[in-house]
């Protein structure tokens, strides 16, 4: 008798904290599920615990772009094919109600259906760097933007002999002549 090959479907429930994991068949029957650490030897044990029940077709991972990055960067390591699961089913939440092994099993369920059919990105490479160098550029200039509205708000309540001082000046002329000026006076007097 030869024996065949089992394939399964795993699905992913990520958190901050932990991953909840659950692995169906190819015929959509629950095999198992189980909770890990979300670390690195969590992870590791999450590639044993779902390769255990037989050839990994694909495994479903909520939030791929964010607590589930690293567990999805680890199962491409490990050769498996990773689909990004966008969010559970709302029906059978409300009819179930929530739970983490609910999730995770409908993560599974849904690339078994071909509901879920997404790569996610990789997060790795000149795109990345992009993507970083960008957010930290927004996150300046939202900064620099509040900090020019704050100066603007404090001059409009400033005495009159201080706003004309600065009356005329365009932005960029204001805050170079703010960056030269040093307090004087009495520290009590604004």
């Amino acid at each position: 008798m030869a024996t065949e090959t089992i394939k399964v479907i795993a699905g992913i429930d990520t958190h901050a904290d932990t991953h909840h994991v659950a692995v169906i068949n190819a015929h959509g029957k629950p095999l198992a599920d189980r909770e890990f650490l979300a670390v690195g030897s969590g992870y590791r044990k999450i590639v044993e615990f779902i390769t255990s029940y037989g050839t990994v077709a694909a495994v479903g991972v909520e939030g791929t772009g964010s607590y589930g990055a690293a567990i999805a960067k680890t199962l491409r390591g490990e050769g498996l094919t990773v689909l990004e699961v966008n969010r559970p089913n709302r029906a059978a939440r409300r009819l179930k109600g929530k739970s983490d092994p609910l999730d995770a099993y409908q993560a599974a369920q849904s690339v078994l259906d071909g509901r879920t059919t997404s790569i996610p990105k990789a997060k790795d490479g000149p795109v990345e760097c992009l993507r970083i160098l960008r957010a930290g550029r927004t996150s300046a200039v939202k900064a620099r933007t509040a900090a020019i509205n704050q100066i603007k708000g404090l001059l409009v309540s400033a005495p009159d002999k201080l706003r004309a001082k600065y009356r005329g000046l365009g932005t960029s002329a204001l805050i170079n002549a703010l960056q030269r000026t040093r307090p004087s006076g009495h520290t009590a007097d604004p």
